[in-house]
This record gives structure tokens, C-alpha cells and sequence, in this order.
């Protein structure tokens, strides 16, 4: 199976800079994630398409997103986006909107509350389900985070829970 992963940033990919203090997005690391794993017969390709906490995007980086998510569906057979959670539902909604129903492959969002190189991180767990449910949810555009897969569109960052919800739950 082949499977396309765009990293945008967001805590799942915030790296901390000991000269500063700071938790900041300014590299990828979904080649530490995936080395981690046993993935015998994915063939992975990763696209860094920005690094930036989900609060910053704009309309134009989400059409960037979506232009990126298009030209992976055209290569692969399941995309998975690592998405900032504070804005996943509103790129989630675009991709829905602007994919919907001609897509043939699913479309998986998913992120993360804690900064992988945090040791209580949800990255891993989130990261292993996404590319599980890549294999196995019909096509579509998902969030799939804490042992959930959500279809868009309803989705929404339940920010007590600190996870994904339908909206009508």
C-alpha cells in the first residue's frame, strides 16, 4: 500500500529549542515517528508542505494544503495529513467541501495535544490509528485521533475533552 503523509506543523510536530525555551514548528519529525513503527508493506511518502501551528494558517495555506492533498491522491492510495488540532476541523471542512463525494481514497486528518518529544505525547497512538484507518475506512475525509475516526463533515475539537466529536454528541 502506498501512503502519502503532508506535514503542516501543529504541536504534533513543535520541537523544543533549548536556546530560546520555546516550543516552535520549524522541522519535521514524522521520520522519528515512522522509524519507530513496523510498517513491512507501506511504501510512505512524506511531503513537508509548512511548518506552522494551526492558529496561524490562513485561507491560502489551507488551499495549499488542499492542492498538496490532491496531487498525493493522485499518487498514493490513502493521504494522512499532520494538521495543528486548534484548526484541523476547518481544514478538515474544506477538504470535505472541496473533495466530497468524487473521492475514490480516504483523506485522514490527525494531530496531536502534546509535542511528540514530550513524554506523556499523544503523537504515536494518533499517528499508528491513522495509518491503520488509512487501510480500512472507506473513502472520505477523517479525523482519526484517541481510538476515534470521525467522517467529515460535523466535526469539531471538543476542547474540555481535549479530543474530536461529532458536532450533534
Amino acid at each position: 500500500m502506498r501512503v502519502s503523509i503532508l506535514t503542516t506543523g501543529g504541536t504534533i510536530e513543535k520541537t523544543y529549542n533549548e536556546l530560546e525555551g520555546s516550543l516552535r514548528n520549524d522541522r519535521s519529525v514524522v521520520d522519528e515517528i515512522l522509524a519507530s513503527l513496523r510498517l513491512p508493506d507501506l511504501l510512505i511518502r512524506t511531503v513537508n508542505v509548512m511548518y506552522k501551528d494551526s492558529l496561524d494558517m490562513t485561507d491560502e495555506d489551507r488551499l495549499k494544503i488542499l492542492a498538496a492533498v490532491k496531487t498525493e491522491l493522485a499518487r498514493s492510495d490513502a493521504v494522512i495529513v499532520l494538521h495543528g488540532t486548534d484548526t484541523l476541523s476547518v481544514t478538515g471542512e474544506l477538504l470535505h467541501k472541496e473533495l466530497g463525494d468524487g473521492l475514490t481514497k480516504p483523506v485522514i486528518l490527525t494531530g496531536a495535544m502534546r509535542p511528540y518529544e514530550f513524554k506523556d505525547s499523544d503523537t504515536l497512538q494518533n499517528v499508528t490509528e491513522a495509518l491503520l484507518a488509512a487501510r480500512l475506512v472507506e473513502p472520505g475525509v477523517y479525523v482519526v485521533m484517541h481510538n476515534r475516526v470521525l467522517r467529515f463533515p460535523g466535526v469539531v475539537k471538543d476542547r474540555q475533552a481535549l479530543t474530536f466529536r461529532r458536532v450533534e454528541e
